[in-house]
């Protein structure tokens, strides 16, 4: 597939992060935690006006064209922290991990990096090329959107609260515009108009009339929601400290993850009983009741979330930076895999069956009464 033209020059620019980074990390001052917040805004802020000089069409037509821009250098500099980290190259961003956020050297950290640095780069790229060529991408911000929120949501409150609390240096308050930018971003995606349906009031009506075990899938989904949700609030459970002898074995024999002091798996675990689970009980009620026309763009957001969500969590739980006693135990990777990974890839199922045929969750439409098609 070919990359639009402008979202070949946001690459263009964002892959300036390599030689950037690597020409920072030798420079004296930025062995200081001052040094580089400063560094760090300034190259923000020139990147942001380099953008603006070379697409101002593009930033007026749609300012998140601007959003996209930046990020995506900024998904570049997360890729090589990963890389960096896991030893795969030599030291291109030492100087930010050791004084700007050193909690990136976690391994949660280093998983919230590669999954800035691949799927949200791609993602930004995308969007990019469809402002470029003013198609729409609602559906790819809106997956983003979830991606993006349930990073900040898990990484921010995991710093404060995890044993890595002492070390948060001054860098950490320029991520004050990472909780700005995604309620400005969601709105304009949000207010995006949809594309146009191709289901007639006909279809509509004849989807609306059958009932659930006429339609299988919807049914299956259903039943993986259930299970999805009461695994959802056992975990929420397990991390709350429950008494039950279930919840001590599940901690101690198949996800010790969820002990560690670094605080990530308790906070999004609290992240999906709190948010994820009411959405998982909403979710079964549209697929029961039809006309449900909020169902699509949310699950899309729940899929980016849930999907983010259980890379960082899965990836994490084996890491070599997470300590051996918080590792999932080599008899229990096959029940931790195929829980973890069914748990993300339901919400996505979800999501394809919403787009696939959305019919049954449009509003009745608009159609000619009964009686005029039998006299015509």
């Amino acid at each position: 597939m070919d990359i639009p033209p402008l979202a070949g020059k946001v690459a263009v620019l964002s892959l300036g992060a390599l030689p950037l980074s690597y020409a920072l990390n030798h420079v004296s001052a930025l062995s200081y935690p001052l040094g580089v917040v400063w560094m760090s805004a300034l190259i923000l802020g020139l990147l942001f006006l380099a953008i603006y000089s070379l697409s101002r069409s593009d930033i007026y037509y749609d300012p998140l064209y601007a959003v996209f821009a930046v990020f995506s250098f900024t998904s570049v500099v997360d890729l090589l922290i990963a890389l960096q980290e896991d030893g795969y190259m030599g030291s291109f961003m030492a100087f930010y991990t050791k004084e700007g956020e050193p909690f990136l050297r976690t391994a949660h950290g280093v998983f919230i990096c590669y999954w800035d640095g691949i799927v949200h780069y791609l993602l930004y790229l995308a969007m990019a090329g469809a402002i470029r060529k003013r198609k729409r991408y609602r559906n790819l911000g809106l997956y983003w959107l979830g991606s993006f929120v349930m990073s900040i949501l898990v990484f921010l409150p995991g710093n404060i609260l995890g044993k890595y609390n002492s070390e948060i240096r001054p860098s950490f308050f320029l991520t004050i515009p990472y909780l700005l930018v995604p309620c400005w971003a969601g709105l304009r995606v949000f207010n995006q108009t949809q594309a146009p349906s191709c289901c007639t009031p006909n279809m509509v009506e004849e989807e609306q009339r059958k009932g659930l075990l006429q339609r299988p899938v919807d049914l299956a989904l259903i039943i993986y929601l259930i299970f999805a949700a009461f695994f959802t609030f056992f975990r929420g459970l397990v991390v709350l400290d429950c008494p039950m002898d279930a919840c001590f074995v599940y901690i101690y024999q198949y996800e010790p993850y969820l002990r560690d002091p670094v605080a990530y798996p308790k906070v999004q675990m609290l992240v999906n009983m709190f948010y994820v689970l009411p959405f998982y009980g909403l979710a079964i009620y549209a697929l029961i009741f039809p006309g449900c026309s909020w169902l699509p763009d949310w699950t899309l957001v729940f899929a980016g979330a849930i999907g983010q969500a259980q890379f960082s969590h899965m990836g994490a739980s084996m890491h070599l930076r997470t300590p051996f006693t918080y590792r999932v135990p080599e008899d229990a990777w096959a029940s931790f895999f195929v829980c973890n990974l069914l748990y993300a890839l339901g919400p996505h199922l979800l999501a394809y069956r919403c787009l696939w045929s959305p019919a049954f969750f449009l509003r009745p439409l608009p159609g000619p009464p009964a009686h005029h098609e039998k006299q015509h």
